[in-house]
C-alpha cells in the first residue's frame, strides 16, 4: 500500500504530469479509487476517465517542455496530505498551486486543486 508522501509524488508526476496516457492511465488506476472526484478551478471531474481526460485536456494544452516541480515539503495528516507545486518551462513557472489529497484505503479518493492569485 502506498504512503501518502507516495501518493503526493504519484499524483503529480506519474498522472498529472505524464504525457504519455497508457502509463498515465496505469498510474490512475494504480493509485486512484474508481470514484476519485478532482475539483479545480475549471469543475468537478469524478472517476477515472474523467481525471484522466482532465490531465490530458491540461498537458495537451501546454508546451512540450512544461513540466511540474514540487514547490516545498509534503504535509501529512492521516487521510490528508497536501503539496505546493510549480508549472512550467524549469525555473520559471507559470503556475503555481497546491493539491489536497483525501486518501481512502491507501487509494486517492479526492483531489482539490487550489491556484496561486496573483501577486500582491
Amino acid at each position: 500500500m502506498p504512503t501518502p508522501s507516495e501518493l503526493l509524488h504519484a499524483n503529480l508526476h506519474e498522472i498529472f504530469g505524464e504525457r504519455n496516457r497508457e502509463r498515465r492511465r496505469a498510474a490512475i488506476e494504480r493509485f486512484y479509487a474508481e470514484d476519485v472526484t478532482f475539483s479545480d478551478p475549471e469543475g468537478i471531474h469524478t472517476g477515472w476517465d474523467a481525471v484522466d481526460n482532465a490531465a490530458e485536456a491540461l498537458l495537451a494544452g501546454a508546451p512540450a517542455e512544461f513540466s511540474f516541480e514540487d514547490a516545498g515539503p509534503r504535509y501529512l495528516g492521516g487521510e490528508t496530505a497536501a503539496l505546493a507545486w510549480t508549472f512550467g518551462p524549469p525555473g520559471s513557472p507559470v503556475a503555481r498551486g497546491l493539491d489536497i489529497l483525501t486518501i481512502r484505503d491507501g487509494q486517492v479518493a479526492g483531489i482539490q486543486t487550489i491556484l496561486a492569485g496573483p501577486a500582491g
